[in-house]
């Protein structure tokens, strides 16, 4: 990749940037659109709506200064330990390339620049230089300037190595007080005990009660058995839908023509309505107490959280699938689905889960070739010699190697995480919090192979069987196929990490379902509710930019400006998204 075509790239995303900056800091002032970028702010009571209309329209910057002005006290206050930890993750990134960036861009830099293994730099027309030019790959095999490569490397290693273990001291400290400070909560109590085994003659709750009355009789309190209420949370659930309507609905107003038309009898529609769901309630509490309606799961309490981590930790039986202890899952956290779910039930679930991911891994496979072919303009030129007198053209060819392919990346993977996450909610967990910690690891581990390693290898050794057969040549060939993508993962940096992280301020899937819902029933103010934070969909970009940046700092040291704008964009970001969504 040229210079210009980064250049390029680099001009385009930059005016996006800003649009969106501008665009933010006015659809965040409109009352209309407080419940999807405010909600936090107005659950807490701490935000004034605007009297001059005047003002709303015009662009301003003073949501950066308000998210940035919070201190990490009051981020644990408002969005919990969670929130404290995903900053301080950014943070420590900010640190960690601050430093690297200093000694890459005036040390590592200059010293590739002043290499001559490519081709002379032409100094009258920087941006007709190689990207290639200011990498490592500029470097003469065996040359005395790679020490200083060696030497940077073990330095920024070190600073790293001491920086993580501050960092790890840091938040398991901060863990600890938090958990000091916050009252006991109940289910630091309760287990959950699965794949009860059936005793001929007694029910559910009279197992549990004497397998636990005789094994921990100390510390033993109580417990409750699991039901299941499948028909019964639908009937709940209609109750709910059907209050939101009545709620919602306009009174019709008096009028003199009201004499002549038919009787409006409401009222008594949805008195018999809620009779039926009444009885319907009742019917099915009655039918959830019988008997074979209980699921071989249960809840157990202990008098002190000392006994609940001692059963948690002990094995409850020599048969490893009887008697599974797990943590009991707060109850706003609690996903219901999978309880009633034997051992080999979710053992296969799993399996599948795997299988799944795989094929998907494979099938990711296809826009990723497209991209690389994108990448490489003699051989699109190549492949399809129609397009010559197009691809001629110096901005329509920058525009294609060096913006579009990093485009059509970002746009393929962003069907990856809800598809991690679906994968991750019929793999057997119990609680929401596991299956977004599921879905995390997959979309990391799924990026780090499709987005990285795949995309080396099909730039240059894809179709090369000899990495297959003979694995002992696959670290020769990453030597050679990494600093080869060194240009694109830069655009990459710049396209998906600038452009696709301002996105997040605009949260457009719940700013067009609340638009589309204002359109057929009018808003409550007391209805919203504060949406979680997605860090299983964060967390996995956050930690692969740093990848990037760790590899390529002395590879293509070119990269960290971009990684460290990244990271500042994103603190500024994601600051403001802790604070009020």
């Amino acid at each position: 990749m040229l210079l210009s075509a980064l250049l390029m790239s680099v001009g385009i995303n930059s005016c996006l940037c800003v649009l969106l900056f501008i665009l933010y800091s006015v659809l965040r002032k409109q009352p209309r659109n407080y419940e999807v970028f405010l909600p936090r702010r107005l659950a807490n009571g701490t935000y004034k709506r605007r009297r001059n209309k005047v003002a709303r329209y015009i662009p301003s910057l003073k949501w950066i200064w308000k998210s940035w002005r919070p201190t990490e006290k009051e981020l644990l206050e408002s969005s919990g330990l969670d929130g404290v930890v995903f900053m301080r993750m950014i943070t420590f990134s900010l640190k960690v390339f601050l430093f690297a960036g200093i000694i890459g861009v005036f040390v590592l830099l200059p010293v590739n620049c002043f290499g001559d293994q490519l081709t002379v730099i032409d100094y009258a027309d920087w941006s007709a230089n190689s990207l290639d030019l200011f990498s490592v790959a500029n470097l003469k095999v065996r040359s005395q300037w790679l020490w200083v490569h060696f030497g940077a490397i073990y330095l920024v290693t070190a600073f790293v190595c001491c920086l993580l273990y501050f960092e790890f001291r840091y938040i398991a400290l901060k863990r600890i007080e938090h958990f000091y400070s916050s009252k006991p909560k109940p289910e630091q109590f309760t287990i959950l005990v699965r794949n009860i085994p059936s005793s001929d003659g007694s029910s559910v709750s009279d197992t549990v009660d004497r397998f636990f009355g005789e094994n921990h009789s100390s510390t033993y309190f109580s417990h409750v058995v699991i039901h299941r209420t499948s028909k019964l949370r639908s009937v709940v659930d209609k109750a709910k839908k059907l209050y939101k309507e009545v709620k919602h609905k306009k009174p019709v107003k008096k009028t003199p023509m009201r004499f002549f038309s038919r009787k409006d009898n409401t009222e008594g529609h949805y008195e018999s309505v809620l009779q039926e769901m009444e009885q319907n309630i009742r019917l099915g509490q009655a039918e959830v107490s019988a008997p074979g309606k209980e699921v071989r799961a249960a809840f157990v309490s202990f008098k002190s959280r000392y006994g609940a981590a001692t059963a948690l930790h002990m094995p409850q039986s020599i048969n490893p699938t009887y008697w599974l202890t797990e943590p009991a899952p707060e109850p706003h956290d609690v996903h219901w689905p999978f309880f009633s779910a034997s051992f080999m039930q979710k053992w296969l679930a799993k399996i599948l889960v795997v299988f799944a991911c795989l094929l998907l891994t494979i099938l990711f496979l296809v826009p990723v070739v497209l991209v690389q072919g994108l990448t490489n303009l003699p051989a699109l030129e190549f492949m399809f010699p129609f397009l010559s007198l197009i691809l001629s053209m110096k901005v329509v060819s920058q525009i294609i190697t060096g913006y579009l392919p990093s485009l059509i990346l970002q746009t393929s993977l962003k069907v990856v995480p809800p598809t991690m996450e679906f994968l991750s909610s019929i793999q057997g967990h119990i609680c929401h919090s596991d299956i977004q910690k599921s879905a995390c690891n997959k979309v990391i581990w799924f990026t780090i192979w499709n987005v990285f390693f795949a995309t080396v290898f099909s730039g240059s050794a894809f179709y090369k069987l000899s990495v297959i057969l003979d694995p002992k040549q696959i670290p020769l060939k990453l030597a050679v196929a990494v600093p080869a993508q060194a240009s694109f993962f830069i655009a990459y940096v710049v396209t998906t990490g600038w452009t696709d992280t301002l996105t997040e301020l605009f949260r457009v899937v719940p700013f067009m379902v609340s638009y589309i819902k204002r359109s057929f029933e009018p808003s409550d103010e007391n209805e919203f509710v504060v949406p979680p934070m997605r860090y299983h969909r964060d967390t996995p970009r956050v930690l692969f930019f740093g990848l990037l940046g760790i590899t390529y700092f002395f590879l293509a040291p070119l990269i960290l400006p971009f990684i460290l704008l990244y990271f500042i964009l994103a603190y500024i970001i994601y600051r403001n998204q802790v604070c009020n969504v």
